[in-house]
C-alpha cells in the first residue's frame, strides 16, 4: 500500500521588489545615469546585478565600499545619500493594500521575505518611512531572510538553504512567492512550493485560491 503524504503550508515567503513592491529598472537606470554612471546597463538589471552592485547585494562589500566603488565609475564622488536616492529609484509603490492583507494571515502562516537588496533600500523599508500609517517592513513579517546580511543571492541554492535551516522551514511545507523564473525554479529544485506574480499586479486571489487548495 502506499502512504500519502500531505503537506500543509506553514510558511509564506514573499520576494520584496516586484511582489511587495512595484519596480521600474528603468527608472533606476535614469538614477544612476544621472549620478555620471555612463553604463549604467551593463550593472543593473531587474533580478540580479553585476559588478559592484552584484558585490553590494551579495554581502561582499559594504555600502560605503559600494560608494567607493560607485564613485570611481562615476568620476566624482558619491554619497550615501546620493547611492541611497538612486538605489531607491526601483521602487515606484509600496502597496500598503496588500501588506494589510498579509498581516491577516499571520495568526495561520509563519510570514517571512527572501529578498535580494542592499543596505540602501533596507534603511529605507526598515524605518518609519517605508508606509503612509509609519510602520516598517519589519512590521509585517516574521523574519526577512536578506542577501547582503546572508551573504548569498538568488538563484543560488546556498541561499535557499539557509533560509529553511535558520527559519526552521519545511520546504514541502513552505511556499515562496517571486516575479522571476530562475529564482522559482531554483527553489522548486529544492522542494520548496512555488507561486509566480508580475511586478505589479495584485496577486492576493490568486494566493488565497493557492491556500484553500494546498
Amino acid at each position: 500500500m502506499v502512504e500519502i503524504v500531505l503537506y500543509m503550508i506553514k510558511d509564506i515567503v514573499f520576494d520584496f521588489g516586484g511582489v511587495l513592491t512595484t519596480i521600474d529598472t528603468d527608472r533606476a537606470l535614469s538614477c544612476f545615469s544621472s549620478l555620471g554612471l555612463s553604463n549604467p546597463q551593463e550593472y543593473i538589471n531587474s533580478y540580479c546585478q553585476k559588478g559592484p552592485f552584484f558585490a553590494l547585494e551579495n554581502g561582499d562589500i559594504t555600502g560605503e565600499e559600494f560608494c567607493v566603488e560607485l564613485s570611481g565609475l562615476c568620476g566624482r564622488g558619491i554619497g550615501n545619500e546620493e547611492a541611497k536616492s538612486a538605489w531607491c529609484g526601483f521602487i515606484t509603490e509600496v502597496h500598503v493594500e496588500w501588506l494589510e492583507f498579509i498581516q491577516q494571515l499571520r495568526p495561520q502562516y509563519r510570514l517571512s521575505v527572501l529578498s535580494n537588496t542592499n543596505p540602501f533600500i533596507q534603511s529605507w523599508a526598515r524605518s518609519s518611512q517605508f508606509t503612509p500609517c509609519s510602520k516598517s517592513l519589519d512590521d509585517y513579517f516574521d523574519t526577512l531572510f536578506l542577501s547582503y546580511l546572508m551573504k548569498c543571492s538568488k538563484p543560488g541554492e546556498e541561499i535557499y538553504r539557509k533560509m529553511l535551516a535558520d527559519g526552521g522551514m519545511v520546504a514541502a511545507e513552505t511556499l515562496f512567492i517571486d516575479d522571476s523564473d530562475r529564482n522559482l525554479e531554483a527553489a522548486a529544485a529544492l522542494g520548496i512550493r512555488t507561486m509566480k506574480v508580475k511586478n505589479g499586479e495584485d496577486w492576493r486571489s490568486e494566493l488565497l485560491e493557492f491556500l484553500k487548495s494546498n
